[in-house]
């Protein structure tokens, strides 16, 4: 079998809430405060999973790290039971207990960045978990997000799974949300691009640091381009790479001001990439791409040949956008089909289809040392639907996080996913 890529998803929590945590995020600005349905968010994620595998796509999950997250708190120095610890947290400090409630880790872009096994100094896919240390919600992710990563990529022989690099604001790291591959084939070595931010005066928190992308592509023992994101793009409110572009196999697919230096980038990928295919968009501003979400779609090759991009909803709001997507399924480049998906809970916390997966270039034998029980077929899509229904809290008020009887429903959900990847479905 060749070289596959596989799509992990993060499940949407039973904690998914709209408390405007993210500075930076428009979306999740905007809805600070609104009812969130986390039932119908993990339901609208696991039919864009099934999308996918109807494709003939192999379709992996992340389990949602357990929230509110009473480990945090324990070790920011609350004792007693987790009531205990949750009530005097909700108590004392209503800002922090907010963050450790915080579902974000449904957005599996941003757990690790993953380095192929193609173009790795051993062969072995490395995947290093972020840091998120930009954003106080997210900062509590790292160590969780590691010990699930090891949990699912568990053989040495063919995965080296990295612990967060520090986390200081030198070395603040997003994950895959600011790295793209181009490459002829997924099995074949690539071009590793890693898009940072800089101290610029940004009305926005820039959140990527070149330093952190030096050091991944050290880890791994790779080479790449070291890419500077325009400030524009992050004063818009593109507070990660992939709200302006996204790559796939020779395919570059980038809003026009996405890029610092377009030139330079453009040029280096025509040097570095056989066949190198850019597609740029200058027919729609920075902030039609950001309310869209346009390049924050899957950009993915189907198994017949062709690729295809999984898009949000929300692009068919957008006239000029729309437009711009038919311009690409019609034009001369590979992207021949548009595939759109309902993801409104994960947009409305400002998280489109690409924030909600993460992707593992794997070859055969790579693939077979996963731990199966975090890749779905029907059997498994169908169980974890089921739960979701029975478990999965209807909607949140932001305002009612506090709630004891939302922690013990919570809770319940946790621990029943818990028994389907323990016990099987």
């Amino acid at each position: 079998m060749a070289t596959i890529e596989i799509n992990f998803d993060g499940l949407i929590g039973p904690m998914h809430n709209y408390a405007g945590l993210s500075p930076g995020n428009i979306a999740s600005a905007s809805n600070a405060g609104a009812i969130s349905r986390p039932r119908e968010a993990a339901l609208q994620g696991l039919a864009k999973m099934k999308r996918l595998m109807d494709r003939g796509l192999v379709q992996g999950f992340f389990p949602p790290l357990r929230r509110p997250g009473v480990a945090a708190l324990r070790m920011l120095g609350f004792t007693g039971d987790d009531h205990a610890v949750l009530a005097r947290a909700a108590a004392e400090d209503a800002v922090l207990f907010n963050n450790i409630c915080s579902a974000s880790s449904m957005w599996a872009a941003n757990a690790a960045t993953v380095i192929a096994g193609a173009d790795s100094g051993d062969g072995r896919v490395h995947l290093i978990a972020a840091n998120l240390a930009s954003m106080l919600h997210r900062s509590f992710e790292a160590p969780e997000t590691f010990a699930m990563l090891r949990r699912i990529f568990r053989d040495d022989r063919h995965f080296a799974v990295h612990p967060a690099l520090p986390a200081t604001p030198h070395f603040s790291d997003e994950g895959a949300a600011n790295h793209m591959r181009l490459t002829t084939a997924h099995g074949t070595r690539g071009t590793n691009v890693f898009v940072h931010g800089a101290s610029r005066g940004s009305r926005f928190p820039e959140r990527q640091a070149r330093r952190a992308g030096e050091a991944v592509a050290r880890l791994a023992g790779t080479n790449g381009l070291h890419v500077l994101q325009s400030q524009a793009a992050i004063e818009a409110g593109a507070f990660h790479n992939d709200v302006v572009a996204v790559a796939n196999e020779q395919v570059l697919l980038a809003h026009a001001d996405a890029f610092a230096d377009r030139d330079a980038l453009m040029a280096a990928l025509d040097r570095a990439v056989p066949g190198f295919i850019p597609i740029e968009i200058d027919t729609i501003g920075l902030d039609e791409a950001i309310r869209s979400y346009l390049f924050n779609s899957q950009l993915i090759t189907l198994p017949e040949g062709g690729m295809a991009l999984i898009l949000p909803a929300e692009v068919q709001a957008e006239p000029r956008v729309w437009a711009a997507v038919q311009a690409i399924v019609a034009g001369n480049n590979p992207v021949n089909e548009a595939i759109v998906v309902d993801v409104r809970e994960s947009m409305r916390n400002g998280g489109g289809p690409a924030c909600l997966r993460l992707r593992v270039p794997v070859d055969a034998a790579a693939r077979a040392a996963i731990d199966p029980r975090f890749l779905l077929d029907e059997r498994r899509w169908s169980a974890l639907w089921r739960l979701v229904e029975a478990h999965w809290p209807e909607a949140i008020d932001a305002r009612h996080l506090a709630d004891p009887a939302l922690w013990a429903e919570v809770t319940a959900a946790h621990d029943a996913l818990d028994r389907f990847l323990t016990e099987g479905d």
